[in-house]
């Protein structure tokens, strides 16, 4: 190519660049999803069910071409989006003509931690998809379909598809009076040379919107539960930041999307099959506590009267609420393990009821409820007292006992049973009343961060009882501690540190050795644990350490040291000659057997020992 030619190339594509710079004629806009415009789904690839299904290009065809390839569902493939409402004094849901589904879910009574409109889910934050097996080959998502309203009220709904010649294609909802429950029915009329004879494939796809102020809390918390038709009930981590999945084996009563205080459920009668549940963390995604996905099955065989009836739940995790929706429903509110949840279901939830309808704070209920709970504890609480002040008592000749026999444990321990046996002393039955009171403390522990009736309701300065009360903000964070000093969890430290300094003065056990550190390290490590938690919890325990150092204070004033020394002469002169228990000599025995194998071992390895 000589000179001539290349700058005549260089000068043409000059001005072909600036033309379509300058003059270039505009894009047409995106066509509104109106008359003659359809959306196509590809559902051949159903490998992993609980991925987010692709969605081909959207293409226009006439109205003929489609009703001709698409057959009665070519009918609703174009139209125009509307928007409907059902409400009652608890919810309020949207629902649009495209798809005839729930577009939006207003919790009426529920605001977020920023004192907003709690909106539950949206048409940003949930997708479902619904594949209706169709004889021309091709899965329909009725979810991308147009609907007529056929009737409507304030609670109930009617999106309708149909033809001339009677066929037609009913989605149902209904909502009580009250309450959160959508009923949802899909009805098929004089479609049996239309519908296909596989299950309806159902996509969900939520990303759980955060709505309380500890978005970590949050995560932690939020998780999919699932109900199985043999009453089993199981679920992802919840803590876990890492993909989670599981395949059900057994087909599904209910499946729920769970957060720390709301939920949302699909809920069947009868059953799903095929059930797919998963859930992600994006870390980087602060408006969004986890994505949850879930994909299942409705059989047609299961469509009594051409009816598939199904139940969704929008709604709060309250026990008293969840128990009415769908069997074992309430276990989306986590008591803790069997133990524990029972202590909260028959003695702590009824009590903490009882009072909410009485008393408007819910501090002084939680103040109200210490002290309920210990004195039905105080029992407990003064046997352990008796116990660590015989301990007290025996102290002079303990030290006599260690004096005597420091270096020999074996004979210290001896000697030690012996002397706890002539004067009538257990030396762990001190501790046995407080592990008897353990079960309680867990069970708080469970209560507390899950009880919705706490949450946004304040206290002094804690603002929501259901999360941490922060009294002041760090400008750096403390690995496992945070960037923020939350008041009861400082407090409650502090009095545990108290109650440990007074328990020492009595209990002489734990005041020795290795123990007494301990004693005052798990505070500290606690203080650590639990400053994320619930104020609710934290100011719980303090009030119980306070309550403690206050009833042994009462107790002290009533016991005699002297009066309980004599006894313990009395039990001494009486079992003087009193052959030993079964029990001890046992432990005796046991304890002459480890002495003599740890001789012979010395002795062993004496002889083996290399010479010089």
């Amino acid at each position: 190519m000589d000179k001539n030619n290349l700058t005549g190339l260089l000068l043409i594509s000059l001005l072909l660049v600036t033309y379509f710079y300058f003059f270039s004629p505009e894009p047409p806009p995106a066509q509104p999803q109106g008359e003659n415009q359809v959306t196509v789904v590809d559902s051949t690839n159903q490998t992993n069910p609980a991925a987010k299904q692709e969605i081909a290009p959207e293409v226009v065809l006439p109205d003929s071409v489609l009703q001709a390839k698409f057959g009665f569902f070519g009918l609703a493939m174009s139209g125009e989006a509307r928007e409907f409402m059902l409400e009652n004094e608890d919810v309020k849901y949207t629902f649009t003509s495209k798809g005839g589904i729930l577009k939006e879910a207003i919790l009426k009574n529920y605001v977020t931690n920023e004192k907003e409109t709690l909106v539950l889910i949206d048409e940003h934050s949930h997708k479902i998809s619904e594949f209706l097996p169709n004889n021309s080959g091709q899965p329909v998502d009725l979810n991308q379909l147009y609907y007529e309203v056929e009737k409507r009220s304030n609670t109930s709904l009617v999106f309708r598809i149909s033809a001339e010649n009677g066929s037609s294609l009913e989605r149902i909802y209904s909502l009580e009076e009250k309450g959160f429950v959508l009923n949802y029915d899909l009805k098929f009329n004089n479609l049996d040379g239309v519908v296909g004879g596989g299950p309806i494939k159902l996509v969900w796809d939520q990303k759980m919107k955060k709505v309380e102020k500890d978005l970590d809390q949050s995560r932690q918390r939020s998780t999919v539960n699932y109900y199985m038709v043999d009453e089993s009930f199981d679920y992802l981590s919840e803590t876990s930041t890492d993909p989670e999945s599981a395949e059900l084996t057994t087909p599904a009563k209910w499946v729920s999307m769970k957060q720390k205080f709301f939920n949302s459920a699909i809920i069947t009668d009868d059953k799903f099959e095929n059930v797919v549940v998963s859930t992600i963390v994006d870390e980087s995604d602060l408006n969004t506590v986890k994505d949850a996905q879930i994909s299942l099955e409705i059989p047609l065989t299961s469509v009594k009267a051409e009816t598939a009836n199904l139940r969704f739940y929008y709604g709060p995790n309250d026990y008293d609420i969840c128990e009415t929706v769908a069997p074992s429903f309430e276990r989306n509110v986590y008591l803790g393990w069997s133990l524990f949840s029972s202590i909260n279901l028959y003695l702590i939830i009824p009590v903490f009821e009882f009072l909410e309808g009485y008393i408007s704070n819910y501090g002084i209920i939680i103040l109200i409820l210490v002290f309920i709970v210990k004195t039905l504890l105080f029992p407990l609480t003064y046997k352990s007292y008796i116990s660590m002040a015989k301990m007290k008592v025996l102290k002079p000749e303990l030290d006599e006992l260690k004096a005597q026999h420091g270096e020999d444990m074996t004979k210290m321990n001896q000697e030690q049973m012996k002397l706890y046996q002539q004067v009538g002393v257990n030396p762990i039955s001190g501790c046995i009343p407080m592990v008897l009171q353990l079960p309680v403390f867990l069970a708080m522990f469970n209560f507390f961060p899950n009880a919705i009736q706490l949450r946004q309701e304040g206290f002094l300065w804690a603002t929501d009882l259901s999360t941490y009360d922060a009294i002041m903000q760090l400008p750096f964070t403390i690995p496992a501690y945070g960037s923020h000093v939350s008041l009861f969890t400082l407090l409650m430290t502090i009095s545990q540190i108290a109650y440990t300094y007074y328990n020492n003065q009595i209990n002489t056990a734990a005041a020795q050795g290795p123990m007494k550190s301990i004693g005052y390290v798990t505070p500290v490590m606690f203080m650590f644990f639990l400053n994320n938690f619930a104020s609710g919890l934290t100011y719980y325990y303090f009030l119980n350490n306070m309550i403690t150092i206050g009833q042994q204070l009462v107790i002290r004033n009533f016991i005699d040291d002297k009066k309980i020394r004599q006894k313990l002469d009395n039990n001494k002169k009486k079992n003087k000659d009193k052959k030993k228990s079964k029990f001890q000599q046992r432990l005796e025995d046991a304890m002459k057997n480890q002495e003599a194998q740890k001789g012979k071992s010395i002795a062993q390895r004496a002889r083996t020992k290399p010479k010089k």
